[in-house]
């Protein structure tokens, strides 16, 4: 019996999520036997963690496409520039005016006794360090990512009928899910969603790529530098959050208006969820595992 599209896109998620945790147990496993607990402090472990997932990313892509014979070039063909701008704009947006939600949503959390992660598991950035962190912490996942996100799980969505809402914010909570940090939950989350609208809106992931791989390279660059919003003058402050809500506002509202939107529901969503059960339930385990930690820790 031949499958909707949607369930490859559930393998998919599936394959990607449940690899991911096998193979970072088995690489850290292997490193503490070998190396002793302080390797894992060290910058090559850090690397090694943020490019472990990119590797899953690529192979559930092969899979999914090889299963699929959907060529590649239906989701990296070029679109219309002015696309590229909107997500640069839109990405600004997200990444400044937001960024508070995340700040409420953890002092919410601290009124029961959360704590929040205090390790620091970003690699040295300082100086020439900046340009491997680049690499493997900004592009690669904005390209596989993307690829997965948009490409895949999205355009399975898109191919099997899916109504332009429930594509978008289902794909927008995967997203979320996946990355299984609830003090980035409420950001990730709309992330994913208005990339996912962006790739609708302009048939191709391109702009949603470059748009992930700034929001990345940006945080990045701030890190390296030592950059602190919390430290901006009130005016500074207040000139940030109404350029980049501007941005925001008029970047959703351009991409919300257009009128690409299908109408339905979810058509065949069973056969997705029925796919995609594993990873949910590998990406909800470690999402809970990560809370009830900061409450404990």
């Amino acid at each position: 019996m031949q499958r909707p599209p949607v369930w490859e896109g559930g393998i998919a998620f599936s394959l990607a999520a449940l690899t991911s945790v096998l193979l970072a147990v088995v690489v850290s496993v292997i490193v503490g036997l070998a190396a002793g607990e302080e390797a894992r402090g060290t910058d090559l472990f850090k690397y090694i963690g943020y490019l472990l997932p990119q590797l899953c990313f690529a192979a559930a892509c092969v899979f999914f496409y090889r299963r699929t014979k959907r060529p590649l070039r239906t989701i990296y063909r070029p679109c219309r520039w002015y696309y590229l701008v909107v997500g640069v704009v839109l990405q600004f947006g997200l990444l400044f005016s937001l960024n508070f939600l995340n700040s409420y949503f953890v002092e919410f959390l601290q009124l029961f006794g959360y704590k929040p992660s205090m390790e620091q598991s970003v690699p040295t950035l300082t100086g020439w360090n900046l340009l491997p962190a680049l690499l493997i912490i900004a592009l690669l996942p904005a390209i596989f990512e993307e690829t997965l996100f948009r490409g895949a799980i999205l355009g399975s969505m898109e191919e099997s009928g899916w109504g332009t809402a429930s594509a978008v914010l289902i794909s927008g909570a995967l997203f979320s899910l996946f990355h299984g940090n609830p003090e980035q939950t409420l950001y990730q989350f709309l992330c994913g969603a208005a990339l996912a609208l962006l790739a609708q809106r302009a048939g191709s992931i391109l702009p949603g790529m470059l748009a992930h791989f700034l929001n990345n390279a940006v945080i990045l660059i701030m890190e390296s530098c030592g950059a602190d919003l919390n430290a901006l003058s009130l005016g500074g402050t207040v000139a940030l959050y109404v350029v980049s809500g501007a941005c925001l506002v008029g970047s959703g509202a351009f991409l919300l208006l257009q009128r690409k939107n299908v109408r339905g529901g979810m058509r065949e969503g069973r056969q997705f969820f029925l796919a995609a059960a594993v990873g949910i339930v590998v990406c909800a385990v470690e999402w809970i595992v990560a809370l009830v930690g900061g409450f404990l820790g």
